[in-house]
């Protein structure tokens, strides 16, 4: 493997991981409503647990209101019990065969503590950007040693992955200010 190939897939790894931490971001709710929010909820569908997604369309009626529409008659109590039953702290309420699931105002203290979630998740995406630069180091000092790449290459090597670094640092600080400003808006 050469520096340039290491280069590369780190920053695509690098890239995975806030594409992964922008999927996390999806759950954390807002005030606002997000059909993304109902994907960690699962269904009992004929003795096997699957998504809402797959058993009902998921769409939003406003900004403060999810509908799910099931697309089998006997799905809407089971699909009620599974988010009441999930930790979202949603209400749904069924009208006939659609199915209303409104966001309820959170309470101050809730959206800091939702705050602190929306840091740990950046925290965590950001260990696994410096695990990824330091997998990448480690694979250029591995190279140095075997003589395929000088010291001046190793140098160059490692400052240009600290500049990959540094910008998916900053990329995933900015996602985490964007989240915290769109949870504590009222």
């Amino acid at each position: 493997m050469t520096i340039a190939e290491i280069h590369k897939t780190t920053e695509g790894k690098m890239d995975q991981s806030i594409e992964a931490f922008k999927g996390n971001l999806t759950k954390i709710r807002t005030g606002r409503a997000n059909p993304a929010l109902l994907d960690s909820v699962h269904v009992d569908y004929y003795g096997s647990l699957v998504p809402i997604g797959q058993v009902a369309n998921v769409s939003l009626i406003d900004a403060r209101t999810i509908s799910i529409q099931p697309w089998e008659k006997g799905m809407g109590a089971k699909i009620e019990k599974a988010i009441r039953d999930s930790d979202l702290g949603l209400n749904p309420a069924s009208m006939g065969d659609l199915i209303r699931v409104p966001m309820p105002a959170m309470s101050e203290e809730r959206r800091k503590e939702l705050t602190k979630v929306v840091r740990g998740e950046g925290e965590s995406a950001k260990i696994a950007v410096r695990n990824l630069r330091r997998d990448a180091n480690e694979s250029v000092k591995k190279l140095v040693k075997e003589k395929e790449a000088s010291e001046d290459d190793q140098k160059r090597a490692e400052a240009e992955v600290q500049k990959v670094t540094d910008r998916h640092i900053a990329a995933i600080d900015q996602l985490v200010a964007a989240k915290e400003a769109d949870i504590m808006a009222v």
